[in-house]
């Protein structure tokens, strides 16, 4: 198994929301790794969680990782969280995404979850579920016998 990409991978993810027009139209500068201290934006995206399984072969190493995107508003109702998180997928899954180190497979939409969050449900979040299929570049220098 390799963990190896996970970085990798995150930041293709950040670099290709953050420059994406349509979703930076909506969200503006506020696609995050991990929220800023201080105020929250009135509608921004962030990373979330991700779970790896390794599918390593006899050819090389790979991982499956399952990760989630949210996006979150304080506004009252689902209609900018839906435009935003239907611009995180065009954006996600419009062309292959390029890793520095080893490729994306491929790259899917699994499904989302809408919901009310907040001590009084005063948020609306989407959180969005993908699966990345991930291969490391063959080792340059293999052991020898």
């Amino acid at each position: 198994m390799t963990y190896a990409l996970a970085g990798a991978l995150q930041a293709a993810l950040h670099g290709r929301l953050s420059a994406d027009p349509a979703l930076t139209a909506l969200v503006g500068p506020h696609v995050h790794d991990a929220l800023p201290p201080g105020p929250v934006p009135p509608l921004y995206v962030a990373l979330g969680p991700e779970t790896v399984r390794d599918r390593s072969d006899g050819t090389g190493r790979g991982a499956d990782h399952d990760f989630s995107i949210v996006v979150a508003t304080e506004a009252h109702g689902f209609a900018r969280a839906k435009a935003a998180a239907s611009a995180v997928c065009d954006a996600l899954l419009r062309a292959p995404l390029t890793l520095s180190r080893g490729r994306v497979v491929a790259l899917h939409f699994l499904r989302a979850q809408a919901r009310r969050a907040g001590p009084a449900g005063e948020r609306r979040e989407i959180a969005l579920l993908f699966r990345a299929r991930v291969e490391d570049a063959p080792d340059p220098s293999p052991l020898q016998p």
